[in-house]
């Protein structure tokens, strides 16, 4: 495991803004910024959001002291976000629509998602804030397939790609309208971080999507799981990753995909819980559908989608670029799950007694 401190807050001036503060990216990068004496602005839909964040950093054992500030800014909105990103010096804009049902229109979900980054990055460009690193996803990588099924940092999803999901489809178009702004007006650096399924230990009270199928097999809302295959990354490598990419100067104009090794199964990361948790053996996952039983599945239920998306290919997704460049040192992925699990038990869940 890398503990490596990748910024010095003695040698960087301004304040760091995080957008997106009550998600699971955004909890740890806050905690991570003022653990290591970064002032910190996070921003939030609405005022009451503030005491997620504050009691985000309570979990995480963090006293942010005078070094953390809140400003009300909106994706979908032009106001606030001027007075947000006076006197920053750096942004990380994690802040982006994750529907927990199917939207009614994909626009539901692609709008904000597009607009908001744009309208983040136009308010840094007038702020004079250097360089933005964005939040993007794996789902803008490699979500269209290829031969070999090998992806790297220059691979990009076909938003036309048939059965793509309205949010995979989100992350590509905004992805692409923040690299088309940048290369249009020039004044700004941005560099993005794709990373691919993350887990790890959460901090706030709704589990992310990914962490909640951890709490579904441990409690066994998951008796039977989908073929389905993809990366896994820890958050708090992904933050780690950021903050890299927020200094470094080769990661100006560059995306960097976040992974913390190969590929693995929902049957995989059952197998995996099993062995560290046995007093949940019982309740966790012991059958694995067929990706023909996906996709006859995923015509009725929406939540089967992803997985009949991916059509039970196993991706190889390489991290290369991250490690050559910025140095970057993620954790094994059985240390991740593991640490999930641990996070989710300490946060309230309950195993069941063993019988």
């Amino acid at each position: 495991m890398n503990t490596h401190k990748a910024v010095d807050p003695a040698s960087e001036r301004g304040t760091v803004l995080v957008t997106g503060g009550t998600g699971l990216v955004g909890s740890h990068s806050i905690a991570r910024l003022i653990d290591e004496g970064y002032r910190t602005r996070v921003t939030v839909r609405e005022s009451g959001q503030e005491a997620q964040v504050r009691a985000a950093l309570r979990r995480a054992g963090v006293d942010p002291a005078d070094r953390l500030e809140f400003a009300v800014a909106d994706l979908g909105a032009d106001g606030g976000w001027a007075q947000a990103m006076d006197g920053a010096g750096h942004v990380l804009h994690h802040a982006s629509p994750f529907p927990t049902t199917p939207p009614k229109t994909e626009d539901d979900v692609i709008r904000p998602a597009r607009d908001g980054a744009l309208r983040v990055l136009s308010a840094a460009r007038k702020a004079g804030v250097p360089r933005v690193v964005m939040t993007s996803s794996f789902a803008a990588v490699g979500y269209t397939v290829k031969p070999g099924n090998r992806y790297s940092e220059e691979d990009w999803t076909d938003p036309d790609t048939e059965g793509l999901p309205a949010y995979h489809k989100s992350k590509v178009l905004a992805e692409r309208a923040a690299w088309d702004h940048v290369h249009e007006h020039g004044d700004i650096e941005l560099t993005v971080v794709n990373p691919t399924g993350i887990f790890g230990p959460p901090l706030g009270d709704r589990p992310s999507g990914s962490v909640g199928l951890v709490a579904g097999m441990l409690t066994g809302r998951m008796p039977v799981v989908p073929v389905m295959y993809f990366g896994v990354v820890d958050v708090r490598d992904v933050v780690d990753l950021h903050l890299r990419a927020m200094l470094h100067p080769k990661a100006a104009g560059e995306r960097f995909i976040a992974v913390g090794g190969p590929s693995v199964s929902l049957f995989g990361i059952a197998q995996v819980l099993r062995e560290h948790f046995p007093a949940a053996a019982g309740v966790l996952p012991r059958e694995e559908l067929t990706i023909e039983q996906v996709r006859e599945a995923a015509k009725t239920e929406p939540a089967l989608r992803d997985a009949a998306a991916l059509g039970g290919r196993v991706p190889v997704i390489s991290n290369d670029k991250a490690r050559s460049v910025l140095g970057w040192e993620p954790r094994d992925i059985v240390e991740t799950i593991v640490a999930t699990a641990d996070g989710l038990i300490r946060s309230g869940l309950t195993l069941p007694e063993a019988g």
